[in-house]
């Protein structure tokens, strides 16, 4: 497939940079602006108002590309959504941007305009599926419980030291129930099963390939309540419902086995938190691991005073190591696209009419 790396007037595509400098990946992107234009608003031209203004007014150009490298910043300008992504120019092909997760963006709306959307999730995989491993077990051995015990009184550590035991169990031989087997969600499970002994069972839309199912001896349930009434233990690794509507609820939480534990490393907005806190205190859940919480940064108050509730802040995939992935995968992502090859990690690929689909970038 011929390069498209070069507009039709021989000028460089333009990349819009949202968000801090690389910081890690220095070497790579002296190559990468070197073949893109680099484009980077100011923090305070990225706050909602004067961007959409920006945008509007065409002060960054024809870009080709969002380029997005960290998580944490970038996100000023708020959601991507039906409000924002009409003032993006035509001629941008891919978005490409750090983080798993994908809400903050409507890349329903993004495929309409002929762009894709990558993600990091491939980055991220290997940090958040060890975080969501340490808090499988964790809920299995009520962590909290110990580790608060002991940095309490002699009469804690003595509770805890004789009572933690009937609620703990050993991983091994039980079942994981996982959410959404995607990439994090396979890894989340090869882990499990491997370290663990536990037996894999699953729920997504899309079902894995038999010889990925063999490789964890997984089972595909496409009844998801089916598939909470048999797990020990629930890890929710799906992405944000684009409809907003809570994905464990009080129905849900209700088909959970009873005794059994729940893990949600995926975004906490899909968490019904008051409901989930009402079966924790009716003893119909017995452990639960949260990284991600439904309003971040606070985090619900009944699930902060159960000591069967391991609670963390949002670092799953907080590793220096996923910092430099995010970086290196959303550069090669826009290299591939603007260069007319296939991206790397396309989330809405399969939403996009058949003429925007092989990565070709129209300049």
């Amino acid at each position: 497939m011929a390069s498209t790396s070069a507009s039709a007037n021989g000028s460089k595509p333009i990349v819009l940079q949202i968000g801090d400098p690389v910081k890690w990946n220095t070497a790579q992107f002296d190559v990468f602006s070197k073949d893109f234009t680099v484009v980077r608003p100011s923090t305070e031209e990225r706050q909602r108002d004067a961007f959409m203004k920006g945008l509007k007014e065409g002060k960054w150009g024809n870009f080709s590309a969002i380029f997005r490298p960290f998580w944490n910043t970038g996100g000023e300008m708020g959601r991507w959504d039906k409000e924002m992504v009409p003032l993006i120019p035509k001629s941008c092909k891919i978005f490409a941007s750090a983080g798993a997760g994908f809400d903050w963006a409507d890349v329903d709306l993004l495929a309409e305009r002929g762009i894709v959307y990558c993600n990091g999730a491939a980055a991220s995989s290997e940090s958040v599926a060890d975080f969501a491993l340490f808090l499988i077990l964790a809920s299995f051995r009520n962590l909290n419980w110990c580790t608060t015990a002991a940095r309490s009184s002699p009469a804690d550590f003595t509770d805890c030291h004789q009572n933690a035991a009937v609620l703990s169990r050993n991983p091994r031989g039980h079942s994981l129930g996982v959410i959404g087997l995607g990439n994090i969600g396979f890894e989340v499970a090869r882990k499990a099963y491997n370290a663990c002994g536990m037996k894999i069972k699953y729920y997504d839309v899309i079902r894995k390939a038999p010889a990925k199912e063999a490789e964890i001896e997984a089972e595909f349930f496409d009844d998801l309540n089916a598939m909470l009434a048999i797990s020990d233990c629930v890890v929710l690794a799906t992405p944000a419902s684009p409809d907003g509507k809570k994905l464990i609820n009080k129905e849900r939480l209700s088909k959970m086995k009873e005794g059994s534990r729940f893990v949600n490393i995926s975004r906490g907005v899909l968490v019904d938190e008051e409901a989930l806190a009402d079966a924790v205190e009716s003893g119909h859940l017995v452990g639960v691991g949260l990284d991600v919480h439904e309003n971040e940064p606070k985090v619900n108050p009944r699930l902060k005073a159960s000591k069967l509730v391991n609670l963390t802040s949002h670092n799953a995939g907080g590793t220096l190591d996923t910092h430099i992935g995010f970086e290196e995968l959303a550069m090669k992502n826009i290299d591939a696209v603007l260069k007319g090859r296939e991206p790397l990690t396309p989330v809405n690929k399969h939403l996009m009419a058949p003429a925007n689909r092989n990565g070709t970038v129209k300049l």
